[in-house]
């Protein structure tokens, strides 16, 4: 997603962006030395919600201040995930999935951390279910026990889920996004349920930051060009086909969409006790 952004910047504004990796500590390390880098426009962040808005929640120290450090250019993609299920569970709909849970407490779900995560500890805790989780250290081996039926419920990002689905070995039931996937568009949104889900939309998402104090030319300049290439055609399809979906806002509204998730996200965490694996 990164180096899409960057190509598209490149092309608009004639200038070349180069792409360093530096991963490290869930994107703690990355983001900590974006934050202490000059504000001369020169060097900007493509960050995700993960080491915004979750790790510092879980880490003792991630090295720097989500809401201090950083000047918010613009939100660039949402990655929504899927509630999918084993065939072999005789539910095909969100509200019999909820019913089944409800009369078998203690049926387990799975996950692999990050937004996978908290959309299993959200959609439990807001539907009132007895549904424990069981965490995977990586998409691969929760997808192989859920297509073994070791377990029955799951979340998984909707990208990496559409082989199975497309070949039967998975249902899904709902997407954890406020709309829902254009290419699942038979499967509601877990919001579309209402109720206690109403307000429901858990998504991982990427944004484009710069080192706190750039100068406005640089933020006015950056967050435009990026917002018009999300709203290309051909820019948006291929942010879909990579199973994102572009968003876009103003500077102003990435600093309170930030915010707003790093609060929810950190009374989620509290409450549904989740620790660092």
């Amino acid at each position: 997603n990164a180096r899409t952004v960057a190509e598209r910047l490149s092309a608009a504004l004639g200038q070349p962006f180069v792409v360093e990796n530096k991963a490290g500590a869930s994107g703690n390390v990355g983001t900590a030395v974006a934050s202490k880098a000059t504000p001369d426009g020169y060097t900007l962040l493509m960050s995700n919600s993960g080491a915004l808005t979750v790790n510092p929640h879980l880490f003792p120290q991630v090295g720097y201040d989500p809401l201090k450090d950083f000047a918010p250019i613009s939100l660039g993609m949402k990655i929504s995930n899927l509630l999918l299920v084993n065939p072999s569970l005789p539910v095909r709909t969100l509200p019999e999935l909820i019913a089944y849970v409800k009369a078998h407490p203690g049926t387990f779900y799975g996950h692999s951390s990050g937004s996978k995560q908290l959309s299993g500890e959200a959609f439990r805790l807001k539907a009132g279910l007895d549904m424990p989780p069981v965490a995977y250290k990586g998409a691969a081996p929760m997808m192989n026990d859920l297509l073994s039926g070791q377990i029955k419920i799951g979340f998984d990002e909707v990208l990496t889920s559409m082989q199975q689905i497309r070949a039967g070995k998975l249902v899904p039931l709902a997407t954890t996004g406020s709309v829902r996937w254009p290419a699942l568009p038979d499967v509601p949104a877990i919001a579309e349920l209402g109720g206690p889900l109403a307000d429901y939309e858990v998504t991982g998402w990427f944004g484009l930051l710069a080192p706190a104090g750039p100068s406005p030319a640089t933020v006015n300049r950056l967050g435009p060009t990026l917002q018009k290439a999300l709203a290309g055609k051909n820019f948006r399809e291929r942010i879909y086909a990579q199973g994102s979906e572009p968003v876009g806002n103003s500077p102003e509204a990435f600093k309170a969409f930030i915010a707003a998730e790093y609060q929810r996200w950190g009374e989620l965490i509290r409450s549904a006790g989740i620790k660092l694996e």
